[in-house]
């Protein structure tokens, strides 16, 4: 049995943010990213890459519009129910804070697309949950928090880039009602990687 939910990530959760973002990577773009590309974003050297930038991003945000919010699953104390075991169902993924788990983030900013007004557009940097965790609610949970806040903070409008073949993101956010703007950008990653952007209306 586990409780739910999203808050603002705070130091504590670096490691388990990191270790995300990393499973998330490896699992959802191994279909569409060059090997090499893939294993540089996610190899040991990176992983201490990440693990400072989210420290700062955390930490020491460069303003209070730009966020990292996490999705947590926190299992709940089973030993009443005997038919679970020992433990309960979820004892091998107990944390040190009281079963708290880190199973998915989302971070954002003002916008810094040359085309786009700061002052109206935030961009969502990073949406991803954990691939043991999917299909529980955490992405939709998640973006509701990136909405609320972003438009709490005056913006009326949000954007991100998508690798064009996550077809995967693409049909979740389109399914949200976010679209296609027409940007796009193109990686070279040993070959041409397309990105699009999408964007929502939150006025």
């Amino acid at each position: 049995m586990a409780d739910v939910g999203v808050r603002a990530a705070r130091r504590e959760d670096v490691l388990q943010v990191a270790n995300t973002q990393i499973r998330a990577w490896r699992y959802g773009y191994r279909d569409f990213l060059p090997e090499g590309p893939l294993e540089q974003m996610t190899g040991a050297a990176a992983e201490k890459m990440w693990l400072r930038q989210w420290d700062e991003a955390i930490v020491a945000p460069p303003s209070p519009m730009h966020r990292v919010l996490v999705a947590v699953e926190t299992i709940l104390d089973t030993e009443g129910f005997p038919a679970l075991g020992a433990g309960g169902a979820g004892a091998a993924l107990v944390t040190p804070r009281g079963g708290e788990r880190v199973v998915g983030l989302a971070s954002h900013a003002p916008a810094e697309d040359p085309d786009l007004d700061p002052g109206v557009a935030a961009e969502m940097l990073t949406l991803l949950v954990d691939p043991d965790f999917v299909r529980r609610g955490h992405g939709s949970r998640l973006l509701n928090a990136t909405v609320d806040y972003l438009r709490d903070d005056g913006f009326r409008q949000i954007v991100t880039w998508v690798f064009a073949d996550n077809y995967a993101v693409l049909g979740f956010l389109e399914s949200a009602g976010w679209g296609e703007d027409m940007a796009e950008r193109v990686l070279d990653m040993g070959r041409p990687i397309r990105m699009v952007r999408l964007t929502t209306d939150i006025s």
